[in-house]
């Protein structure tokens, strides 16, 4: 797990309550998943439901998401797996401040699109474990993603035509594209 990811455990773990834990992402699409001593693909979920696991949190209270390979499929699929199923009427969403922008308007977008209302609030944690220029990188990333995102939000008006757009047109889960086929503007939601 990177280290910029575990302060979002961390905080997760302080202001839970009895609430669910939610650990999301199967990975990136950029470059193939590590693998665990069997040689199974060690999704990034799983990676974060055993950081919570092993600070005490109750296996029973994570509900993994492990589709997702981007921040709009964290939203999608959290929505549809976890959100709309259990009847959830508030979620928190923890990211490091670098990625914040970026999550509070997709994880908006998509929990606003229709469906069982569902609010969600937002909570960034210090950036943590990135060097000063790879944190500038980052940063310089989640910028264009998020413009790019915008091209996306002006053209999809319901919850199902983010569900056609998926399936049919993004790289990553439609089975007709493909990731390494897209062009590189469009390859950063």
């Amino acid at each position: 797990m990177p280290a910029w990811v575990a302060p979002r455990f961390d905080r997760a773990i302080e202001v839970a309550g009895d609430a669910w834990f939610i650990p999301l992402s199967a990975g990136t699409p950029y470059r193939p998943p590590p693998l665990d001593e069997r040689g199974f693909p060690l999704f990034e979920a799983r990676a974060g439901a055993a950081y919570l696991i092993e600070r005490g949190v109750d296996p029973r209270r994570i509900l993994l998401e492990e589709s997702s390979y981007d921040t709009l499929g964290n939203a999608f699929f959290s929505r549809v797996m976890h959100a709309i199923p259990r009847g959830f009427e508030r979620v928190l969403a923890i990211t490091s401040e670098f990625h914040m922008p970026r999550v509070e308007a997709v994880f908006r977008w998509v929990y606003g699109l229709g469906g069982p209302p569902c609010t969600v609030e937002f909570e960034a944690v210090p950036d943590a474990g990135l060097d000063a220029e790879a944190l500038r990188a980052r940063a310089e990333k989640e910028r264009a993603s998020l413009a790019v995102f915008e091209l996306l939000r002006a053209r999809i008006d319901s919850f199902a035509d983010l569900h056609e757009y998926m399936f049919t047109e993004h790289g990553v889960y439609s089975a007709v594209r493909k990731i390494a086929d897209m062009p590189v503007d469009t390859r950063l939601y």
